[in-house]
């Protein structure tokens, strides 16, 4: 039986009533149908549709606190960086602007920043935690196979001037340095400690996608002698996106020690060189460095991966030609599995003979994720396809509400939802894109 939560293995198409100028909702397998609806028609369902109220109710609610999920003690930067304009509207901006200087404050010597920041009390779980006198009573930690925390908190940053216009934060003195000064330093980490030089990309550990677990069995977050050093989509297109939004809010009158201008086009056009497959019309999963941690006869290539491309679509690597291709792939992969949506995370799975440290269909392995899914209809609705955005966010609101809540992920074969609940991930992401969406549709209106 399948679930209620609309079109387990089809995408929302849309048709307009030609009585009543509405849109009905139906199901179409494997793409949308836009024709014959108008801009005004679309609007007026977006405006109308009680399911985003209830949805972003409940997110605000959520939104309370900081830290990742139940299942979570920290507040993770990565996850903070796609909620922070949620918690603005639940608290104060002192408390958000309090919580992102933490992370300035947990900086290491070197201009790394931390994933996880937790109180000193629950510091037990395993991790190598660092301390630091600028944070008495905090703990904080990395996952070394990631090269996203930089980036995550620079965006972060960004977000909170955006939307509190607050700059003042810039000026902030965290130890000997201002704000400004240690984002630089952010930036300048991953160009020195994280950069194939070879290919001028960001470099990291060979993960799936967006993911923070190694291939090999054991304590898969960490750098180890068996990483694989690589380079993938999503650490690029986040420290692109990441450059452009310091190069947006620092002063004009700030001198840094690099042309970061000159490097976000560089890195730009290396993208577009080396990891993008124009004939496929996807990203090749990774460029490896020092050997692949796969069989030689294991064909990578052929993986889709869509949280990376997603960002990508975000940093402004694609038009919307190809936003339309990439997006037309998503829903493809989407089809061949009964409860998925375009948040899958990856397609097909790495089988588990290759990636032992995570099966096929479990978590990030092809585990269905609104917290990146969210961002694809966001980067959808950026580029003008606001009817396929609402379209392919639909399941995912009728999956929260299904499920009376925000989880982690979910079971892409029983719909099953998994990991943290009152993930602040997947509530912030949905909730961006619905303010997105209902104020294109107000300017139509």
């Amino acid at each position: 039986m399948k679930r209620l939560f609309i079109l387990p293995c089809l995408i929302l198409a849309m048709a307009a009533s030609a009585q009543q100028g509405e849109l009905k909702l139906l199901s179409y397998p494997g793409r949308v149908e836009t024709a014959g609806i108008s801009k005004n028609a679309l609007a007026k369902q977006i405006l109308a549709d009680n399911r985003l109220d209830t949805v972003q109710a409940w997110a605000l609610k959520v939104l309370t606190g900081f830290n990742a999920g139940t299942g979570y003690g920290e507040i993770w930067i990565r996850d903070f960086n796609t909620f922070i304009k949620g918690s603005l509207k639940v608290r104060s901006s002192q408390d958000v602007k309090d919580a992102l200087l933490l992370f300035f404050k947990l900086q290491g010597a070197d201009g790394n920043i931390p994933d996880g920041a937790i109180n000193e009390k629950q510091a037990n779980i395993g991790y190598n935690y660092a301390k630091t006198d600028l944070a008495p009573g905090w703990a904080s930690h990395k996952n070394t196979v990631e090269t996203d925390q930089e980036s995550s908190l620079i965006q972060a940053v960004k977000q909170y001037i955006d939307v509190t216009g607050d700059k003042s934060i810039l000026q902030e003195k965290v130890g000997d340095q201002t704000v400004l000064q240690r984002m630089d330093a952010a930036l300048r980490f991953v160009l020195t400690e994280r950069w194939a030089k070879e290919y001028g990309l960001v470099k990291g550990a060979t993960t799936i996608d967006w993911g923070d677990v190694q291939p090999e069995n054991g304590w898969g977050v960490a750098l180890n002698e068996k990483t694989k050093w690589s380079i993938d989509i999503y650490d690029n297109a986040m420290f692109l996106l990441a450059i452009n939004n310091f190069l947006a809010i620092k002063p004009a009158s700030y001198t840094s020690k690099d042309n970061w201008k000159n490097i976000a086009a560089s890195l730009k056009k290396n993208i577009r060189k080396y990891l993008w497959d124009a004939e496929a019309g996807k990203y090749i999963p990774h460029i490896y460095l020092n050997g692949s941690p796969f069989p030689p006869d294991f064909n990578e290539r052929q993986i889709l991966y869509t949280g990376g491309t997603a960002c990508a679509i975000l940093a402004g690597l694609h038009d919307q030609k190809e936003i339309k291709q990439i997006n037309q792939q998503f829903l493809n992969a989407a089809e061949k599995e009964t409860f998925a949506t375009i948040g899958m995370t990856v397609y097909p799975p790495y089988p588990v003979e290759v990636f032992p440290n995570m099966p096929a269909y479990f978590y990030q392995n092809a585990g269905d994720w609104t917290w990146f899914g969210g961002r694809m209809i966001t980067a959808l609705a950026n580029n003008g396809l606001q009817l396929e955005a609402y379209a392919e966010m639909s399941p995912m609101i009728d999956r929260v509400i299904s499920n009376k809540g925000f989880y982690e992920w979910y079971d892409v074969r029983n719909g099953k939802a998994s990991g943290s609940g009152d993930f602040r991930g997947e509530a912030g992401v949905l909730y961006d894109a619905i303010n997105n969406l209902r104020a294109w549709a107000r300017k139509v209106k």
